[in-house]
């Protein structure tokens, strides 16, 4: 992430087609919020929501599981799998008690979200914190070059001191780099894409675009593929303008593919039918 404006989050906002994506995501949003399913039965629309973006992330970070598998386990030991999958239902559970604490201490969070999704798989002096120099990481979605122990942390303290001045991005564009540059730093030993989709939700749920939680990204993220995600993060991670936009566009219509789950969700509760 590179920029010399003084409000660098809001500067991104003026790139080729992000103003479009950013207006595309409010309407969208806008109108599942409006859904007359909301006024009364809120709460079951937050919980699929919820239910089917920890499916999502977890096809990204490579179990693949169909939904009625997610919704009908009780049990996520034993394989990787099943791990990676009851990990995305503990971050997703989470989230939602980190709001508070997101816009005061991001980096305190983050610590809390790897423990969460580590659960225990990860040696004990290795979960919570920004790996050290010379630390392996698992995460083998992403392939692009791999910073320094100390070029994160110097990142991670700046990212953490854009969240805390806020500023007067769109919620959007400030998901889109909080999300993009977790997953370029990739700080954790493993788990990385997990905690950078779940820091993602917080910052959409936290901004007041989606208070409800039911606008699930990672769901548009699983939807258009992971190869479609692993080249916008390449043009996040290039850092030129038209690689931002497009990683930038391609969270907004993550979104907009949430919004479109959740609007089948209300229309099968308004017909009975869920």
């Amino acid at each position: 992430m590179s920029t010399t404006a003084s409000d660098p989050l809001a500067a991104l906002g003026s790139l080729p087609g992000v103003p479009d994506a950013v207006d595309s995501v409010r309407k969208a949003v806008d109108r599942v919020y409006g859904h007359r399913v909301m006024r009364r039965r809120s709460n079951e629309v937050t919980a699929e929501a919820a239910l089917r973006g920890s499916r999502g992330s977890a096809a990204l970070a490579g179990a693949d599981w169909n939904l009625e598998e997610v919704r009908r386990r009780t049990d996520f030991s034993g394989e990787d799998e099943a791990r990676t999958v009851g990990a995305a239902l503990r971050l997703t559970a989470e989230a939602g008690q980190l709001l508070s604490v997101w816009r005061q201490s991001p980096l305190r969070v983050l610590a809390r979200l790897h423990l969460v999704a580590a659960g225990g798989a990860t040696p004990d002096d290795a979960v919570g914190r920004p790996r050290l120099a010379g630390e392996a990481v698992d995460e083998p979605l992403i392939e692009t070059p791999l910073p320094s122990a100390g070029e994160v942390a110097g990142r991670l303290e700046g990212l953490s001191r854009l969240i805390i001045a806020g500023g007067s991005a769109p919620a959007l564009i400030t998901a889109a780099v909080v999300h993009g540059e977790l997953l370029a730093l990739r700080p954790f030993g493993s788990q990385n894409g997990l905690v950078a989709r779940t820091a993602e939700r917080i910052v959409l749920i936290g901004s007041g675009l989606d208070p409800k939680s039911i606008c699930p990204a990672e769901v548009g993220h699983a939807e258009q593929g992971r190869a479609a995600y692993v080249a916008a993060l390449e043009g996040y991670t290039a850092g030129t303008p038209e690689g931002m936009a497009a990683w930038i566009t391609h969270c907004g219509r993550s979104v907009e593919l949430g919004v479109r789950e959740s609007t089948a969700v209300c229309e099968a509760l308004q017909r009975g039918a869920a």
